[in-house]
């Protein structure tokens, strides 16, 4: 099925289409929101066994009330609801060449283990047409398999030889396309993982990418918009790359990490604000690339749904419109670190 929402409308920021719809929301009255968060030990994998005295939530450097706290762990009780699971095939961003290595890695990934999934899995092509889910949602790898058989390389119009229009083409269908899904998934209750498979979206950011502050106050209100979306959704993006060690050399592998802290105004703004993997970092995802072992890291990815925990707490309100207020977890616990929301916008209080 193609996710049409009614919510998104397209707009040309000097040759850009991204979404503009979503009208800007504020929190509920009672401001609680939800963090799902993932503690991983030294080597990476997720740990267990914590308890609500061993975290310490901090909003803007403040100590803040945890209102509820559940541990989730496969072998004790799973969530409820399940975490959902996408698999988004990236045949936008992603050559030609590549989108065949992308396919066969993520079919490795599905028949591995017999095929028996440790979570239901559905599956997302991104292609020139914009965004299409199937109705297929599964713990059978071969069934998946099999459906990612049939679902054919689509049409390529766009590619990154037409230059800056191109990219800009790249830019806006992704990030309209990351705006249904969370869309789709807003009420839809509990969490979910969307692992988006691709080498990201062009960045379109350097010295000679100059905004008009026209352009950076539209783009400030896409972050502010994309992030509140996510949240709300409850979706934790994961950018696994597909070009694994070919780039492993390339800037994109590293240069995002400029731009991962939240953005408090539109003058501060750039393109690169919306970057693939920048998203994936302030939704508490994983950014893995650089490894040929492309199914691997989907496995790494899904095994964040099996030990995490589900944290509440009241949000603070705005001093004024879409107040960046940054998130901090401290555990008491040495060696650990922390995958979740990195911050959120606040708004005042009505």
């Amino acid at each position: 099925m193609i996710i049409s929402t009614g919510y998104v409308r397209w707009i040309p920021l000097f040759g850009l289409s991204l979404f503009s719809g979503f009208a800007q929301q504020t929190s509920p009255p009672n401001r609680q929101m939800t963090l799902d968060v993932v503690v991983t030990d030294k080597s990476g994998k997720p740990v267990s066994g914590l308890e609500q005295r061993d975290f310490t939530l901090l909003d803007n450097k403040q100590p803040q009330k945890i209102l509820s706290f559940e541990a989730i762990q496969a072998s004790a009780h799973a969530a409820d609801p399940p975490v959902e699971v996408v698999l988004l095939v990236d045949e936008v961003n992603t050559g030609f060449t590549n989108v065949s290595v992308e396919r066969t890695q993520i079919e490795k990934f599905l028949v591995r283990d017999g095929g028996e999934l440790a979570r239901p899995v559905s599956l997302a092509f991104l292609t020139d047409m914009g965004v299409q889910m199937t109705n297929l949602s599964t713990q059978d790898g071969k069934a998946l398999a099999a459906e990612l058989d049939q679902n054919k390389n689509g049409l390529r119009t766009i590619n990154r030889s037409q230059g800056f229009y191109g990219a800009s083409d790249q830019i806006g269908l992704s990030l309209n396309a990351l705006a249904q899904l969370a869309a789709y998934e807003a009420p839809r209750p509990g969490r979910k993982l969307v692992i988006w498979i691709s080498p990201g979206w062009p960045l379109l950011t350097g010295p000679r990418e100059d905004l008009t502050t026209k352009e950076q106050q539209q783009i400030f209100n896409q972050v502010v918009t994309m992030s509140d979306t996510l949240r709300r959704a409850r979706v934790t993006l994961d950018s696994v790359d597909p070009l694994g060690t070919n780039d492993a050399v390339g800037f994109r592998t590293t240069y995002y990490e400029e731009f991962t802290k939240g953005v408090k105004k539109a003058g501060q703004v750039q393109l690169g604000n919306l970057a693939l993997q920048v998203l994936a970092t302030q939704s508490g995802g994983r950014v893995l690339n650089s490894s040929n072992d492309v199914a691997g890291e989907i496995a790494t990815c899904i095994a964040d749904s099996n030990t995490f925990y589900v944290l509440t707490f009241d949000g603070l309100p705005g001093d004024g419109p879409n107040e960046y207020h940054a998130l901090d977890i401290k555990l008491d616990k040495s060696g650990l670190k922390t995958l979740t929301r990195t911050g959120y916008y606040a708004q005042p209080q009505r």
